[in-house]
């Protein structure tokens, strides 16, 4: 008799966790592995990197990394729209909000990251919007069309992004920028400012060295201030302040986590508990924690092997 395939839980259905199961399939010609992944959102995995793309076709389909049969055709078993909530390290089962319990022989954390929003009174109001999934993108498509003003702050390339699709959307489009320059890390100041006058000769406004201090509005977003008497009048605001390892299910289960987020691992991805192991934005390798989906990429591979 061939022996029990063992149970790989995959917690997580973004690009990552998907890329992980795709390799695992692949690379598993003898079936030794039972894959149960699970996904959070009301669809399975897709092109989180290429969301920009959905404000011109509106088509969700057009992003998914594989259709639905796939997962069957596979046998892999697809907890769609249900999110993992606990992990027993000691019994070794994992739990979920929609009351599935399996028992794995493995767990594989690929959470992700949530968007960073800073504690900045206004915050809350309707109008303020993060710029993470599709969900998210329907959300402001739906909220821009009685906008006529809309902002983006924080940093770094995704903020770009953002008020293309924000611009896109035909709203007066306003780049609010923290930092004295575009994408510090990236280019120096001559490029920045070749990349500002080109970004403004589109139509979209851009603020350097901008910190918004409180966001006001009697019942949604009106205004946002930055101190010092300057402000700017607008009617929505998308944030994208950078991202935030999604490492509380790890920690509730008592798994190491970082000083600054991310659950510990090694070089062979294995955390704390040697059946669990964690891959892309959730890990954190060397004090590292990798927020593009190269790395992770890499990850899912080396793991799957």
């Amino acid at each position: 008799m061939p022996p029990r395939p063992e149970t790989v839980v995959v917690i997580g259905n973004g690009m990552v966790g998907h890329r992980f199961v795709e390799k695992l399939v692949e690379f598993d010609a003898n079936r030794r592995f039972k894959i149960v992944t699970f996904c959070e959102e009301p669809r399975a995995a897709y092109d989180r990197v290429g969301l920009t793309s959905f404000f011109a076709h509106r088509d969700a389909e057009k992003l998914m990394l594989a259709r639905l049969d796939w997962y069957r055709e596979n046998g892999v078993d697809l907890h769609l729209g249900d999110r993992a909530n606990r992990i027993d390290l000691e019994s070794r089962i994992v739990t979920s909000e929609e009351g599935a319990e399996i028992a794995y022989d493995r767990v594989v954390l690929a959470t992700g990251s949530y968007p960073f929003v800073p504690p900045v009174d206004g915050v809350q109001l309707p109008g303020v919007f993060v710029y993470r999934t599709i969900e998210d993108l329907e959300k402001i498509i739906d909220y821009g069309k009685d906008s006529k003003r809309c902002a983006v702050i924080g940093g770094g390339l995704l903020v770009l992004e953002a008020a293309k699709a924000a611009f896109d959307l035909g709203l007066e489009t306003h780049d609010v920028e923290f930092v004295p320059s575009l994408m510090p890390r990236r280019i120096d100041d001559a490029g920045c400012k070749m990349i500002v006058h080109q970004i403004e000769g589109l139509g979209v406004h851009v603020h350097l060295n901008k910190s918004a201090k409180q966001i006001l509005g009697d019942g949604r977003v009106e205004r946002i201030d930055f101190g010092e008497g300057e402000a700017l009048d607008v009617d929505m605001i998308i944030v994208s302040c950078g991202i935030r390892p999604r490492d509380e299910l790890a920690r509730e289960a008592g798994l190491v986590v970082g000083d600054r987020g991310g659950v510990a691992v090694d070089d062979r991805l294995e955390t704390s508990d040697p059946a669990v192991f964690a891959i892309g934005e959730v890990a954190q390798h060397a004090g590292m924690v990798y927020g593009l989906v190269a790395p992770g990429y890499e990850m899912a591979e080396i793991l799957a092997m």
